[in-house]
């Protein structure tokens, strides 16, 4: 394989990583019950005028499997902690005791696990959309390079090339859905 050619392989490769890499990130902040503070992950505060994530103003830990405890470095930041996690609407109430905040993971209904592997899917589903986008522009590469002078042969090789990471991400995504629905099923 030309260095070229390689080298759109490997952008390929590093682009799927990255599409995996959100996968993993999206599907940490959708919660099986179980409490984590990865699920205030996307939240943010009004820290003296700058958005800033809560983990940043305050010390967020697990108390046990359902709940999660936040205490801020400064008093007066409770409020505001308080304030986003619910505009950030993820179906939990915070209790502010004036001293630190707890969020109560309420049980799941078969119905509500159901929902969330729905939206588990969806976020799969983008994946592998992306994934196959990256394909697409990979191969759309490997063919402008036949156009300027490749073989035909090296082509197909790297097209191939690029077929074989597809498949192999593809394989990923489905295995992260899967324990993902696994975590979720499991009462």
């Amino acid at each position: 394989m030309t260095e070229e050619l390689q080298l759109i392989v490997e952008d390929a490769e590093d682009s799927m990583k990255k599409a995996i890499a959100h996968l993993e990130t999206e599907l940490t902040k959708i919660r099986a019950g179980k409490a984590s503070p990865a699920m205030l992950d996307g939240i943010t505060v009004d820290y003296y005028g700058a958005p800033t994530p809560i983990s940043q103003v305050a010390n967020i830990s697990v108390l046990d499997a359902r709940t999660l405890s936040i205490q801020p470095w400064e008093k007066p930041m409770l409020a505001q902690i308080e304030k986003a996690i619910m505009q950030a609407n993820i179906g939990i109430t915070p209790q502010n005791d004036g001293n630190q905040i707890r969020l109560f993971m309420p049980p799941l209904t078969e119905e509500r696990r159901k929902e969330l592997v729905k939206k588990a899917s969806g976020e799969g589903e983008h994946s592998k959309v992306a994934i196959r986008n990256i394909r697409r522009e990979a191969i759309e590469q490997v063919k402008k390079l036949q156009k300027d002078g490749l073989s035909e042969d090296a082509a197909k090789d790297g097209e191939d090339g690029v077929q074989t990471i597809t498949d192999r991400y593809i394989i990923l995504v489905d295995k992260h859905l899967a324990a993902k629905e696994k975590e979720m099923m499991s009462v």
